[in-house]
């Protein structure tokens, strides 16, 4: 069954409102009144387990919890065995899988997850039970990052699903199609490879919404109408605070304003839907790599969202193995920066979800105890990685966090002092209910800087002459 969705006039005042009605538990506000930063940069990668992308060194430091075996369907302990970052194979991880993975608690159905298989592919056994080879370096910039600053052991992606949900989360709180739905976008949307989507989708494309019964029997152009994180900064008094979404391409499932009208606003022009919003038009900022000569020519926002090229997103069966390094170089950009950005800068650095592979730690569950995103809330760990000049080295974290955690952050280190900017909406949006993450910054004096080492440096990235590619086109 499809259900249409009336078009919302999304009123400032209302968002003004919202604000001025809810406040979060005003936890943690040292860093926020003290000024301590004043740039915050989330950088998002595709499709990896704590397990899997560090399950080379399971105990690369003291505190951190990754897995040697996993758990099948048949009650066997799998050992864990290396695939290259660069495999020939992807996962399904959509809902169904997750739920198959998940199987009540149990985490014993990762051998149930269907696989993609290249031509040519030589298939490995158990194939959804594998860790990253880095026996040549290539993922050694995430450890060497993870080492010398923050990890988080229980880092979950907000929803059960794949990257188009989990990118309306990351922006907005919620994949929600408006301000007061129970339902959630909760798969890719239905389109052809290379066909843009969100508000720039043809007719006739649709997303799968989710009811809190866990159900999946209604669809939905997926063009929303509801408050994001972007509206908060840019209502902000006494003043606005800048942002920017670094990405590819305007029509991917990873350019998450793309499906808010409010801020695409979509027009015909030559015959093409294109986003023509000034919301638009100032903050979503093409291509990527963008980043690195702002944050060198001192002129980086104080909020980013930043996307990669489908090589350097660490995609399982499309990626070209430069992930670390562009990571690396982001970094790098912003702790050698002429402009001080290092000593007020705090990065996130995270992948969107689990791509299929085995994870041995279930999700905690917030939504059976108080109905919050019952049915779709949450998904599988996913490596987080916290890095600032007031993160002490070898930090490990055990809190419960998810993608709403990061702007719960964001809303306190921007909101008024003793008080945050949010949340974004009313309490069906992941940030009301996530907590901070203020235990990664506990050093009163800035640490200094030491360059990250990357096989590809930025001039790589900003002058490569292939063509690009979106990090998932599924």
């Amino acid at each position: 069954m499809a259900v249409s969705v009336k078009a919302v006039s999304f009123r400032p005042a209302q968002l003004v409102r919202t604000i001025l009605c809810f406040a979060l538990l005003a936890s943690a506000l040292t860093y926020a009144q003290s000024g301590q930063f004043q740039h915050v940069v989330v950088i998002f990668q595709e499709n990896r387990t704590p397990d899997n992308l560090f399950g080379s060194s399971p105990s690369f430091e003291p505190g951190v919890d990754l897995a040697t075996t996993g758990l099948n369907s048949k009650g066997q302990q799998i050992p864990l065995g290396p695939v290259a970052l660069t495999s020939c194979y992807d996962l399904n991880h959509g809902h169904i899988p997750f739920l198959r993975q998940y199987d009540d608690g149990k985490m014993d159905g990762a051998d149930k997850i269907g696989v993609i298989v290249n031509p040519g592919c030589k298939l490995p056994p158990n194939p959804q039970f594998k860790y990253v080879d880095n026996s040549t370096g290539q993922i050694q910039p995430y450890f060497d990052l993870a080492t010398q600053y923050g990890w988080a052991n229980r880092m979950f992606q907000t929803n059960q699903g794949g990257s188009y949900p989990a990118h309306q989360f990351i922006f907005s709180g919620t994949s929600a199609p408006t301000e007061n739905s129970d339902l959630f976008a909760a798969e890719n949307p239905t389109k052809g490879p290379g066909e843009p989507t969100g508000c720039l989708g043809a007719l006739g494309q649709t997303v799968l919404l989710i009811n809190p019964q866990g159900y999946e029997d209604s669809s939905v152009y997926p063009c929303f109408e509801h408050p994001t994180l972007g509206d908060l900064l840019d209502y902000a008094q006494p003043a606005p605070i800048d942002w920017r979404y670094y990405t590819l391409s305007p029509g991917s499932i990873w350019t998450a304003p793309n499906s808010i009208r409010h801020i695409c606003v979509p027009e015909t022009q030559n015959g093409q839907l294109v986003c023509t919003g000034h919301e638009w038009v100032k903050h979503v900022i093409i291509p990527q790599t963008t980043i690195l000569t702002d944050a060198q020519d001192c002129n980086l926002p104080a909020v980013s969202w930043v996307m990669p090229d489908g090589g350097d997103s660490d995609h399982a069966g499309t990626n070209k193995g430069t992930g670390p390094s562009w990571i690396a170089n982001i970094v790098n950009a912003i702790g050698l920066s002429p402009c001080g950005y290092w000593n007020n800068t705090a990065i996130f650095i995270t992948w969107d979800d689990w791509g299929g592979w085995y994870d041995h730690v279930a999700p905690f569950r917030i939504g059976a105890r108080n109905g919050w995103g019952k049915g779709y809330v949450y998904g599988f760990r996913v490596p987080l990685i916290v890095v600032s000049a007031y993160t002490p080295a070898g930090y490990v974290d055990n809190a419960d966090h998810d993608f709403g955690s990061i702007l719960r952050f964001i809303e306190t280190v921007f909101g008024p002092p003793g008080a945050p900017l949010g949340p974004i909406g009313p309490g069906t949006y992941a940030d009301a209910y996530a907590n901070d993450f203020h235990f990664f910054f506990t050093l009163k004096a800035p640490r200094v800087f030491h360059k990250i080492h990357a096989q590809h440096g930025a001039s790589y990235f900003l002058n490569r002459k292939r063509a690009p590619i979106d990090p998932d086109d599924e």
